[in-house]
């Protein structure tokens, strides 16, 4: 049975610029996102049809998400979310297909986007408040003397941001796949196996659970992901607690 962790090898494409299977998908994603969301509103018609009424589904969905978070203040950064909403999504959803790769599994592509969001958030809060946006770090109300260690715990928890937000996507996409992986490892052995073979739909209703069960996490994590950077650019918009 073939390792489950050879699915997630980086092979070079274009070894001289260092393109590879990795960068293939993200632009195959790109490519697909663009030209999806194009086709689907090239006629922007009143009365839409149904691909039209997709992407405006999915407009109205982040808009609503962001709003939820930060307020009508937060939708300057409207193209940002969605845009990290739908790449994260059509990736996830992607990497589904067999024989293709699953680009969020992997921790330094989640981690990029995770230091975009931070990135974005504080430069935003410096730019908009100055050193008012430290502010984020100082909670209204607290007792003198308590207050170095609650500011410590603020800056800790900020800064682990970036942190938490790659590495929840990163290990829900990888330990799916990983699991996916087994269990169809499993179903070939076992067909194989002489009098086990009658186990063999064992292993395959688990697969297909679990293929069910990664529809439902991918459009998940791609949800939460936009979520928590919708909370996060909150505090740049609006920085005192």
């Amino acid at each position: 049975m073939a390792s489950p962790i050879e699915q997630f090898e980086l092979k070079p494409i274009i070894p001289a610029l260092g393109f590879t299977n990795s960068s293939l998908f993200m632009v195959g994603g790109v490519a697909l996102i663009v030209g999806g969301l194009l086709y689907a509103t090239r006629n922007r018609s009143v009365v839409p049809d149904r691909f039209q009424a997709g992407a405006e589904i999915l407009h109205d969905f982040v808009a609503g998400t962001l709003t939820d978070a930060a307020g009508r203040d937060g939708m300057k950064f409207f193209p940002l979310v969605f845009s990290l909403f739908m790449f994260v999504l059509t990736l996830n959803l992607v990497g589904l297909i067999p024989g293709f790769f699953t680009v969020t599994s992997h921790i330094i592509i989640t981690f990029a986007l995770a230091v975009l969001v931070i990135g974005t958030v504080i430069g935003y809060g410096f730019y908009k408040h100055g050193t008012h946006f430290l502010g984020l770090f100082v909670p209204s109300g607290v007792p003198g003397w308590l207050l170095p260690f609650i500011v410590v715990i603020e800056i800790i928890s900020f800064i682990s941001r970036p942190i938490s937000l790659s590495l929840r996507l990163f290990a829900n996409m990888l330990a799916g796949h990983i699991a996916l992986k087994v269990f169809g490892g499993f179903v070939v052995a076992l067909g194989g196996a002489g009098v086990l073979a009658v186990l063999s739909p064992l292993p395959l209703l688990m697969a297909v659970a679990l293929t069910a069960l990664e529809f439902l996490v991918a459009g998940l994590q791609a949800y939460v992901f936009t979520v928590l950077t919708c909370i996060y650019l909150n505090d740049a918009i609006h920085p005192g607690h």
